[in-house]
């Protein structure tokens, strides 16, 4: 503790302000010579009302605190007042001090160098001792306030998951309720599906495609949505065989459902295809004899994906994906229109649109692939839509 903080601690409870002045005589003199001389050289100066003596008996002074020492013949020391008294009262009794000519039998000077405000130092040392407690004696961590709703959301979530059919399979809550569902591989899937929101998927549980599966894909539009992995391209290949599937969506290459985000989740769905493109294109590649040792169709569009990107380029195959034509991606839709070429497939470095694929299906062109995916509301099932970052 200073002695700062000691003084404190005895002056009043009331004390609002503490005068501390500085004290020089020409001369040896005690601390009983500056006490002395304070009450007498200003008794009657101020009046009734703000005479020292007065003051002090009714505890509006404190106690005079004089720490003084002597050094080649002359005196130095500190003086600190405890004023109860308002902030204009105080400064009165401050420069009062400063009349003060003699100590004793010496010539003396008194200066005042500041008025502290006790209460201001109190608050500093309570935020100071707050900042330690909130610091080293909170044993949990706070919650922030806007969290709380998203833990007890998610929490419901995870508890909304329902045993769906006679294999209690995991499933979303509005199975019944939806005309479409979501299939996909496990419980894991589910539940991330569900604290995204997503409350109409079920899990296969495995390879062997649970009766339930095939049933209610008899009833409503199913989209199976799997893994990007060996293991989702073998249950896509059961379902195909044993269920009613609409649609295909899958995750990003190496990824499973149940790891991606929400904007992952949404992104994979808007990009699903009609499960008769998935045929198509098995179809297309089962035909490719293996002795003629070219290209599959995947490895000949991604080559004419990579020599439209970045440059503003559309490139019009024919079925056997040979360039009919390569025109600047803003003169496609005018050179579309105004040939009769025999073109099946459009790979160009621009925004799939609406009308685009309009043109497309009377043109009978069968794949379209693009830089990224526009708003859709028709895709004609003879279409294979693809985005550059399908391939």
């Amino acid at each position: 503790m200073t002695g700062d903080d000691a003084y404190m601690m005895k002056t009043s409870d009331t004390t609002k302000y503490l005068i501390y002045a500085e004290i020089v005589a020409e001369g040896v003199v005690e601390r009983p010579d500056v006490v002395g001389a304070i009450f007498g050289q200003t008794e009657g100066l101020l009046g009734g009302d703000l005479d020292l003596r007065e003051l002090q008996k009714t505890g509006r002074i404190g106690r005079i605190d004089v720490k003084i020492e002597s050094k080649g013949g002359k005196s130095y020391g500190e003086i600190k007042i405890p004023s109860s008294l308002d902030k204009v009262e105080t400064a009165i009794i401050a420069a009062a001090l400063e009349t003060i000519e003699r100590v004793g039998p010496c010539s003396a000077k008194i200066k005042v160098s500041r008025i502290e405000d006790v209460r201001a130092s109190k608050r500093r040392k309570i935020v100071e001792r707050s900042k330690e407690i909130l610091r080293e004696l909170f044993e949990e961590p706070e919650i922030e306030s806007e969290k709380i709703t998203e833990l007890v959301r998610e929490s419901l979530r995870i508890d909304e998951v329902v045993e769906y059919g006679e294999e209690k399979l995991p499933a979303g809550p509005a199975i019944d309720e939806s005309d479409a569902i979501i299939v996909v591989e496990g419980r894991a899937d589910v539940l991330n599906l569900l604290k995204h929101g997503i409350r109409n998927a079920i899990a296969v549980e495995g390879t062997n495609i649970p009766k339930t599966i095939i049933e209610l894909s008899k009833k409503k539009t199913v989209t199976a949505f799997l893994d990007g992995d060996r293991g989702g391209e073998l249950i896509l290949k059961e379902l195909l065989q044993v269920a009613d599937v609409d649609f295909i969506a899958r995750a990003p290459e190496g990824k499973g459902v149940e790891d991606l985000t929400l904007k992952e989740i949404l992104k994979a769905l808007r990009n699903k295809v009609p499960v008769e493109q998935v045929h198509l294109l098995r179809k297309e590649q089962q035909a490719v004899p293996v002795k003629e040792e070219r290209l599959s169709p995947h490895e000949s569009l991604k080559n004419h994906k990579e020599m439209v990107e970045g440059k503003l380029l559309a490139r019009i195959l024919d079925k056997n994906f040979n360039v009919i034509k390569e025109v600047p991606v803003r003169d496609l839709v005018k050179t579309l229109k105004t040939n009769n070429m025999k073109a099946s497939v459009i790979v160009f470095d621009g925004i799939i649109t609406q009308r685009l694929i309009d043109i497309a299906a009377k043109k009978d062109i069968n794949y379209i692939i693009g830089a990224k995916l526009g708003s859709v509301v028709k895709l004609p099932t003879s279409i294979r839509v693809i985005t550059f970052d399908q391939l």
